[in-house]
């Protein structure tokens, strides 16, 4: 009954907040000229812009929720505050510096890109601060290798640096982002309870949550797009959950669609865009000559197989992409899990 309880006021607290508050944000958001072209329409359209603050704030009040109901009905004290404090701290300095990205705008560059990683480096002060996570990790070869101090000082903020920046990567199709954020982070919850860590579980779901209830607006065709403040803060979350939990190796492998996205977009020297070109029967073509993101090879392989590529079409060939590798991950690492 208790951990029935801790799920259902924490996740209830951060679906209806963001359902209640994202049709206002919409409207805010459009007077102050907050919105950006929907790129994979054949005709121009403009929608609101960053809902990812509206998540981040779901999220923070079902968390706090969370923390509330274990320390004023439980009583359990001061157990694992620590680490949540120090993971929320992370995810809204995130959040704040993905705003900021958003509004200095995509178009014209946005923040430099040593700028960004030197900021996102910086988010991860406090996990380094508590030292969190074990520093032994296995190697190939090597076995296991305790890496001692450099373990919070060199290797945390790497793997914030590369989660965020990579996560931003794999984007720009209605509903995208916030689909991957709820199929990975559900599957890293799972990963969590089944390695004895069920408060990182409610953590991780209370965000599910929260998407869910944004992806009702954001989802083709899209009333609201997320921005860099979700992008910064669901990558952020992932790295921050495998570095706590203990579990890098596989959320690393669940991050397989976004290591062959970071390779496709390194071939167009980063500047290269994941859209599709829209046409006037409302399908997609690809952009380029070449395939600079996973995006473009469903777009291609879409219209090869003569399905007609449009924008929902492309993002659930993502979806189903990034679930059955989630299924492999679980195959693969299910001697460490169960």
């Amino acid at each position: 009954m208790a951990i029935d309880l801790r799920l259902a006021l924490p996740l209830t607290l951060s679906f209806i907040i963001v359902i209640l508050v994202i049709p206002i944000w919409i409207k805010k958001a459009k007077c102050i000229g907050l919105i950006w072209e929907d790129m994979n329409k054949f005709q121009k359209t403009y929608v609101a812009g960053s809902g990812g603050l509206i998540v981040l704030l779901g999220f923070v009040i079902g968390l706090l929720s969370y923390v509330a109901y274990r320390v004023f009905i439980l009583n359990e004290g001061n157990h694992f505050l620590v680490e949540i404090f120090a993971l929320l701290a992370v995810i809204l300095i995130l959040g704040g510096i993905g705003l900021i990205d958003d509004l200095l705008g995509w178009r014209r560059g946005g923040l430099k890109r040593v700028t960004r990683i030197l900021l996102v480096a910086f988010a991860s002060i406090p996990l380094v601060a508590i030292n969190a996570g074990r520093s032994v990790i296995a190697l190939p070869i090597f076995g296991n290798v305790d890496l001692g101090i450099l373990y919070p000082v060199l290797i945390i903020p790497i793997g914030i640096v590369g989660a965020v920046t990579t996560f931003n990567f794999l984007a720009g199709f209605n509903g995208q982002e916030a689909g991957q954020g709820i199929i990975i982070l559900t599957a890293l919850s799972i990963v969590a309870y089944l390695t004895g860590s069920p408060w990182l579980t409610v953590i991780a779901l209370c965000m599910v949550a929260a998407l869910c209830a944004f992806l009702f607006f954001n989802y083709s065709p899209a009333k609201i797009f997320p921005g860099d403040s979700l992008t910064y803060s669901v990558g952020g979350l992932i790295a921050i959950m495998a570095i706590i939990g203990n579990f890098e190796r596989i959320a690393v492998f669940f991050f397989i669609p976004y290591i062959i996205e970071t390779a496709l977009k390194s071939r167009g020297k980063l500047i290269k865009q994941s859209f599709g070109k829209p046409n006037s029967e409302g399908n997609l073509d690809l952009k380029y000559n070449k395939i600079y993101s996973l995006n473009h090879v469903a777009i291609f392989l879409l219209n090869k197989t003569k399905m007609k590529a449009n924008e929902e079409k492309v993002t659930l060939s993502i979806w189903l992409f990034q679930i059955l590798v989630i299924i492999l991950g679980f195959i693969i690492f299910n001697r460490s899990l169960f």
